[in-house]
């Protein structure tokens, strides 16, 4: 029998319904009658299996995950190994326990070993995609990159996943899944089962 899931998707900023829509059609393709949750309240982190931060400008949504409440719920299923966590763009950064910026008013959880730079290949009009090559898929996976981070050190039990050049732009640790990149945008869904299988 399959566990039903319920994944949450933090909807203050970001790809919020291109998220809601990969994560239904993953739950689809695996026949898990799981759910989906725009979470806009921290009341909701007790109800879910897993949660996504979503892109957006990592100032702003950490700011209001701090000012709204969130990241003391979060942090404590977190800290309990509780809550498998998907981050990309500014979630990525997010998850880190270091920002090269050193930019006080960005929040951290610190979940993830590993430090980040924000918006590393550029603005808005430096956005690019191209083919990356992801540890065990067997096919490269096209990345969509926007004012996108990167990873640039990892220590400890994070491991690369991926990089452009040497750049690195995935890496996990434990139940922690950080991307620089924006899997929601592109109908390849891997990424997304690669997550669901780690809840």
């Amino acid at each position: 029998m399959v566990n039903k899931v319920s994944i949450g998707i933090i909807g203050i900023q970001g790809a919020i319904s291109e998220h809601v829509s990969s994560m239904n059609d993953t739950l689809e393709s695996v026949n898990n009658p799981g759910k989906v949750i725009v979470i806009k309240d921290p009341l909701q982190i007790d109800k879910i299996d897993a949660l996504i931060i979503p892109g957006g400008e990592s100032t702003t949504i950490s700011n209001i995950l701090f000012q709204s409440g969130f990241y003391k719920p979060i942090l404590k299923k977190i800290n309990e190994n509780n809550l498998p966590v998907m981050g990309t763009c500014a979630g990525c950064v997010i998850l880190a326990s270091v920002l090269i910026e050193n930019l006080e008013e960005v929040k951290l959880l610190s979940a993830m070993d590993m430090k980040v730079k924000r918006n590393a290949f550029g603005g808005q009009k430096e956005s690019f995609e191209c083919n990356i090559r992801i540890h065990r898929f067997l096919k490269p996976y096209n990345a969509i990159f926007i004012r996108a981070p990167i990873i640039e050190e990892v220590w400890g039990d994070c491991k690369i996943l991926a990089k452009i050049e040497n750049n690195i732009v995935m890496a996990r640790q434990d139940n922690f899944l950080a991307l620089s990149f924006h899997p929601e945008l592109t109908n390849d869904i891997r990424i997304q089962k690669y997550f669901l299988d780690m809840i």
